[in-house]
């Protein structure tokens, strides 16, 4: 199902002109971070914060690129980890601040070094928590568990639905009742759950309302609550009040402090993936061009998800003159980022440029077929461009041997 968003914030920063005028000396395909978007939402964000004294923090797996953490770092809490390397990228490179970690199974041979660089370590099980609970709480660290409400609110994507039938991910009130003893759950100082992907906060409160149902009694007795990410909170149209009176509302009814953990909303829109035409070919009266930008490769979320992302100066297939349906390189059938319509024909050499590219991608992308790491640049509210990376082959070769 494709998932057409609006094009104005995606594109804002190119202010009208010509991509070829932006981008043009740069070589393809790479991303580019909007450094004034990323302040954008970060202000945003802020806001929300100061309003009901909730604490924000970056989700890495959605965006993890570090150069910009000192830019974040003005708006966030801190940074929230799936393991021990995101872990130690959120305190080395975002010192000072909050580092909170989450993982479905933890390994013996890497506890104690998370331990080092962690604040808050939740559990997603109970045999988890009582295998390593008491480390990390003689260590000083503030241990949570990750509860699953059993309340699916999103539909079409069951790939990112914690809460979907036979989910792996957070204990559920029966095995809450059969597997923690009152010392066991004394041992908590939070709960977390995680429920939402790009929602707004309609959903959020439904949400809420199965956590009171099913962990009601609980909640009085813990420090902090984290309502984990999903939450589009920078996207045009989410109503931001209804949040902020879903996080007091939380905060003053249970006594805890709240956290979220949005990756997408941080950097919503702040990013762009540039690329051009290398052929354009015709079977059975459908026109495809093909890029030098793989959706397998370089976006692979428009496969996961799936979805349709934008794409300056396009739109729906249906609704232009000139249809193309758009692919990558690589030998994959399906590496197809989607059908568009353009004004005009294409021709090898256009430049293209994706929108929302800033998240789930640099931090996802890979090698398949060879293909090289797009180097990454960032962008100033000047427009000013700075290369952040110099991939190349030794990239491609050091992943796979000495």
């Amino acid at each position: 199902m494709a998932r057409w968003m609006d094009d104005r914030p995606a594109f804002a920063a190119l202010g009208g002109r010509a991509p070829e005028a932006v981008f043009g000396a740069l070589k393809t395909p790479c991303y580019v971070i909007d450094e004034g978007r990323l302040r954008r939402n970060g202000e945003l964000l802020a806001s929300v914060a100061g309003h009901t004294g909730c604490r924000i923090l970056l989700a890495q797996k959605a965006f993890s690129n570090y150069d910009l953490y000192p830019l974040l770092s003005e708006y966030l809490a801190g940074t929230e980890a799936s393991g021990l390397f995101e872990a130690r990228l959120g305190a080395e490179e975002m010192p000072g601040r909050e580092v909170h970690v989450f993982c479905a199974a933890y390994r013996d041979d890497e506890f104690d070094e998370l331990l080092q660089y962690a604040d808050h370590i939740v559990f997603n099980s109970a045999a988890q928590l009582k295998r390593f609970g008491r480390r990390a709480k003689d260590a000083g660290r503030s241990v949570g568990l990750r509860i699953n409400p059993e309340c699916s609110t999103q539909q079409g994507h069951a790939i990112y639905d914690p809460c979907a039938p036979g989910s792996r991910l957070g204990v559920t009130r029966a095995a809450w009742d059969r597997e923690l003893t009152a010392e066991w759950i004394g041992l908590l100082d939070g709960l977390h759950f995680h429920t939402l992907c790009e929602q707004d906060a309609d959903a959020l409160e439904k949400t809420l309302h199965a956590v009171e149902a099913g962990f009601g009694d609980a909640l009085p007795r813990m420090k902090w609550l984290n309502m984990g990410g999903g939450h589009h909170i920078t996207r045009p149209g989410y109503d931001v009040a209804l949040l902020e009176r879903l996080l007091t509302g939380a905060r003053d009814r249970w006594g805890v402090q709240v956290y979220l953990e949005p990756g997408e909303a941080v950097a919503l829109n702040a990013g762009y993936l540039v690329s051009r035409v290398l052929d354009v070919v015709e079977n059975g009266g459908t026109r495809v061009a093909i890029l030098d930008a793989s959706a397998a490769c370089h976006m692979p979320d428009v496969l996961e998800m799936p979805y349709t992302p934008p794409l300056y100066g396009a739109g729906e297939a249906s609704a232009l003159p000139h249809a193309y349906r758009l692919a990558g390189p690589t030998c994959l059938s399906g590496d197809v980022i989607g059908n568009y319509g353009f004004p005009g024909p294409l021709a090898v050499g256009d430049m293209l440029v994706f929108g929302d590219m800033a998240i789930y991608t640099t931090c996802k992308n890979n090698t398949f077929n060879g293909m090289p790491l797009p180097d990454i640049h960032r962008m100033s509210p000047s427009g000013a461009l700075v290369r952040l990376t110099d991939f190349g082959y030794r990239n491609f070769k050091a992943r796979l041997g000495r």
